[in-house]
């Protein structure tokens, strides 16, 4: 045993000042009375009859030592040391998107940590205590805290993520752990089947509940009016679940379904909404019936017309195949000049210019660049020219095979395997900010990205006609369509998003801010420097991006699902294990408990209270 506060033992000096004061206090009181003679006969009965009296006095000095001890304990605070009856625990909580479903309004989250607020209160006082929680990063909440209304007051405002969250972080964690400790008990907590586990207790918190999800949800603009369709699924059981479709904010259904499920197939479905002159923003697809997770019963699709019209110059002395090419996308108004008739002080207002084998004294600035065999190096872009180089047979053009985004989306739909083949090329220097798509020796002929005024800038290191045969190939008009869409990007390209994905905004000319607020209402402002930004979607709901290009604001909404394998009320994971011999050693308990010393001074005072009272009735 030992003291938190051994000053405290100084109070049992109050002993030997108590007994003093036994010894020194008068034993008689004064009393009048009519005669000695009654006096003396009234102290004869009540000793016969009360032979107790006569000790009254050593009880009550008793009684008060061994309420001044128990007051000198209880301040001085003693702790007894149990061998062996604590330990060290770390709590894994899973704090992905599935812990989101409910049962009575209580979901698996809550549960999970209800579970390890009663394990951390049932353990032994001198227990340490680690917790980690999966989600949109793995986090430590706390380590090796040893108290216990610590430990549990840091639970509080813990709430799960909507993302698919991994496990390897928190299983390295803990491993590293328990390499430290081989005595650590590990727990899961989760809503997850592992099938292995090893030195890991597992305590599953599903409970088999409800839950329908709509997904894949899509739409087609026909000849009569509007099709929508989607998959829909069961998780637990059988169903047959109604669907209904809205058009923008309408309270009422456009159109219904009924459909029959069968648990864990999906169930595709096409509805009809007969309008010739349909117009509308938005598509809600929802299913009517209620489940433990509200979160995959929706999803909400978005109408954007194209409907913008570009403005290009192409400076060029034979315009042919570039004029063909961008005749072919989009709404786009081409005008025509020879590098002769070039000025760069009148021709502007131009969302792109083309400069095809010309390269002119200055870069313009108030919209994105083209260049085509540059014919000299120029201040803003990013490139460098280096000379000609002549090959003197035809050598194969080779695509970027980097798995970056920008490469991806640059380069989708073209054919790796097709032979293309180039005789003479521009050799450039490229700045880091620049994306190389086609090579040839190792040497960039095709790149993009954004020159110093923030526009962006496209550059093919050839002539179109005279050194390739890329314009006669399928790879030359699909890399084509993607630079034009690469230079007249939509803010946001559409597609399906999931919490957990990366949505990429695209950074138009003349844009100084864009704003992302997120379907909790938070706000975030993304950097404009580069051609895109990505922007991580970790919410189910609706998101605003709104940018301010030209001191106009232009918004655009998105629409961010449960991830697919976060919607199963019941999941299979592989393994959670951790490796190496569990020691059988423990870390020594402690008991601090003082209530019973109060307890027992409550007991010596009444009792003290009682003998006082008893003597008080005696002397009268």
């Amino acid at each position: 045993m030992s003291f938190l506060y051994p000053l405290g033992l100084l109070g049992l000096i109050a002993v030997p000042v108590l007994i003093l004061i036994y010894i020194l206090k008068r034993k008689y009181t004064e009393q009048v009375i009519a005669s000695t003679y009654l006096w003396t006969l009234s102290e004869r009965f009540l000793k016969k009859k009360n032979p107790i009296s006569r000790i009254t006095g050593i009880i009550s000095l008793i009684l008060q030592i061994l309420a001044v001890v128990c007051i000198s304990l209880a301040i001085a605070h003693p702790v007894f040391v149990l061998p062996g009856a604590a330990n060290d625990y770390c709590y894994v909580l899973d704090g992905s998107g599935s812990m989101n479903i409910s049962t009575n309004g209580v979901t698996r989250f809550e549960k999970g940590l209800s579970e390890i607020e009663n394990r951390i209160r049932a353990t032994a006082d001198g227990s340490y205590y680690t917790l980690i929680v999966t989600g949109e990063v793995t986090e430590v909440v706390f380590s090796d805290v040893s108290e216990k209304d610590a430990a549990i007051e840091k639970l509080e405002g813990l709430a799960p993520s909507y993302v698919a969250s991994g496990y390897t972080s928190a299983l390295t964690a803990a491993q590293e752990a328990f390499t430290l400790n081989p005595s650590l008990e590990i727990v899961l907590v989760t809503d997850k089947d592992f099938e292995v586990h090893t030195n890991v207790e597992l305590v599953n918190v599903s409970g088999g509940e409800i839950n329908y999800a709509v997904t894949d949800a899509e739409y087609a603009i026909t000849q009569a009016g509007l099709t929508v369709g989607g998959t829909l699924y069961s998780y637990e059981g059988d169903a047959e679940l109604n669907v209904d479709v809205y058009l923008d904010d309408a309270e009422a259904p456009a159109a219904t379904g009924k459909f029959e499920v069968v648990k864990g197939e999906g169930k595709t479905f096409s509805l009809d909404i007969a309008d010739e002159e349909l117009s509308f923003s938005s598509v809600t697809v929802r299913v009517r019936e209620q489940d433990a997770l509200p979160l995959d019963n929706e999803v909400k699709l978005y109408h954007r017309e194209s409907a913008s019209s570009y403005k290009m110059l192409i400076v060029s002395e034979t315009p042919y195949f570039l004029k063909a090419i961008f005749a072919t996308f989009g709404n786009t108004q081409i005008y025509v000049v020879s590098p002769d008739s070039y000025d760069p002080i009148s021709d502007t207002g131009y969302g792109l210019y083309v400069f095809d084998s010309y390269t002119p004294a200055a870069m313009p600035s108030d919209g994105a660049v083209w260049f085509v065999n540059p014919t000299a190096s120029l201040d803003g872009s990013g490139f460098s020219r280096r000379g000609d180089e002549v090959l003197g047979k035809a050598y194969e053009m080779e695509l970027n095979t980097s798995s970056s985004t920008k490469v991806q989306n640059l380069l989708k739909d073209t054919v790796s395997g097709e032979r293309i083949s180039i005789t003479q090329y521009v050799k450039c220097g490229l700045y880091s900010t620049f994306t190389t798509l086609v090579s040839c020796n190792g040497d960039p002929i095709i790149f993009a990205g954004s020159n110093s005024y923030g526009n962006r800038e496209v550059v093919l290191a050839f002539r179109l006609q005279e050194d390739t045969d890329f314009v006669l190939s399928y790879n030359y008009t699909v890399l084509m369509r993607n630079l034009i869409n690469y230079t007249f990007p939509a803010l946001v390209d559409d597609g399906t998003f999931y919490c957990g994905d990366e949505l990429t905004v695209n950074v138009l000319t003349g844009c100084t801010a864009i704003r992302v607020e997120s379907p909790s209402g938070e706000v975030e402002y993304l950097d404009t420097a580069e051609a895109s930004v990505e922007y991580e979607m970790t919410e189910v709901g609706e998101y605003t991006v709104t940018a301010t290009i030209n001191n106009v604001m232009q918004s655009v909404n998105v629409y961010c699902s449960l991830p697919e394998s976060e919607r199963k009320v019941k999941d299979e994971e592989v393994s959670f294990s951790v490796s190496g011999e569990p020691s059988t050693e423990r870390r020594d308990g402690l008991y601090d408990d003082l209530i019973f010393i109060f307890i027992l001074l409550a007991i010596l005072v009444v009792a003290d209270w009682m003998v006082y009272c008893y003597e008080q009735y005696q002397l009268r």
